[in-house]
């Protein structure tokens, strides 16, 4: 008796219970855009973890975005209708947070602070992500003594502390003045050379391995242009595992920026509100008992942080299969195994 395997239009009946595959081409494609795919992929501490971190971030960018609607006061207003603000003025109808050493309204420098670590944090990710890339394909797919002077330097830059080479780049692009474009520039471009070898080394490595895959010797084969097989090719299979570093290092731009305000090498107070530079002038008040000056910037920055740092691990993990938490399945459709042919019946 010969076997063969059964066409669609010979099954003996229909199935009336659809079929779900979670992660199909049959599902929307709104259930697939980055995040989402995550959030239902998660569960139990992971989902917490992911949606926690996803509430901090989307608040902090919500509070930078709507800053001039929310603060109560301008970050280098000093004065109001009744006269100037009270200096060290402790948490009241007025000014929900106080007042700092200087007279400024610690809410309103704490919402527009938002503003000045989203300005960073975009900076420094669209810079290293540009250059890491850019310079990982071009290394890894030509190989030769340019991927040996690329790799070189990416391995040299490993030993620059991104705070100390955050303080070098602030007197060169800002000369000392600390204004609001050169503090931003200063900790951007310092994250920016810091970070770029993590994107090259990434990008490289799959680079490498994607060049000898048959669809790439193809294209080349058939005289696609290097630029073509780069951006059209290799460029989309080998930035998978980006989103990943890029949320670790949003949170490494949020703290260089703070340590460059607490080390005085920030944006002044008259051009621009930063956390860590209200850190560095609330040390004085801690002997005082004034607590208010201090508490909400260093929150400010460790929810920040924390929201960027809970995403990163979050989504590590959904990407590890070995540290990935399987949802049970229910409702699984099984179809039984077809009845054992009688005796007598024709085969």
């Amino acid at each position: 008796m010969s076997e063969r395997l059964l066409t669609e239009s010979e099954v003996p009946g229909p199935i009336e219970e659809p079929v779900v595959v979670h992660g199909t081409s049959a599902e929307p494609r709104w259930k697939k855009l980055p995040l989402v795919w995550q959030l239902r992929r998660s569960v139990g501490l992971q989902r917490g973890m992911l949606v926690a971190g996803l509430a901090l971030c989307v608040l902090f960018l919500l509070l930078a975005v709507f800053a001039p609607l929310i603060a109560p006061y301008s970050y280098n207003q000093l004065s109001g209708p009744d006269g100037n603000f009270p200096r060290q003025a402790p948490p009241s109808a007025e000014f929900v947070w106080g007042t700092t050493v200087g007279g400024y309204d610690v809410f309103s420098r704490v919402i527009w602070g938002a503003r000045t670590a989203l300005l960073v944090v975009v900076v420094a990710i669209i810079g290293s992500l540009f250059l890491g890339v850019l310079l990982g394909l071009v290394s890894g797919y030509l190989g030769g003594w340019l991927d040996r002077v690329l790799v070189t330097i990416a391995d040299a830059i490993y030993a620059f502390p991104s705070l100390l080479l955050a303080i070098v780049l602030s007197i060169v692009i800002s000369g000392g003045r600390a204004s609001f474009l050169g503090g931003i520039l200063a900790a951007g471009l310092s994250i920016t050379v810091v970070f770029v070898p993590q994107y090259f080394r990434v990008v490289r490595a799959e680079t490498v391995r994607l060049k000898a895959e048959p669809f790439v010797e193809s294209a080349r084969v058939i005289g696609t242009s290097t630029p073509r097989i780069l951006t059209r090719h290799v460029l989309r299979n080998s930035t998978r595992s980006l989103p990943l570093i890029l949320t670790l290092n949003a949170s490494e731009a949020i703290l260089t920026l703070a340590g460059l305000g607490f080390l005085g090498f920030g944006i002044n107070p008259t051009a621009g509100a930063e956390w860590g530079y209200d850190l560095n002038r609330a040390i004085s008040d801690v002997a005082s008992g004034i607590w208010w000056t201090g508490v909400f910037p260093g929150a400010a920055i460790v929810l920040l942080v924390l929201g960027v740092t809970l995403v990163g691990e979050s989504l590590n993990d959904l990407s590890d299969p070995r540290l990935r938490i399987r949802r049970r399945v229910k409702g699984v459709l099984t179809i039984p195994p077809p009845e054992p042919a009688t005796e007598g019946a024709s085969t």
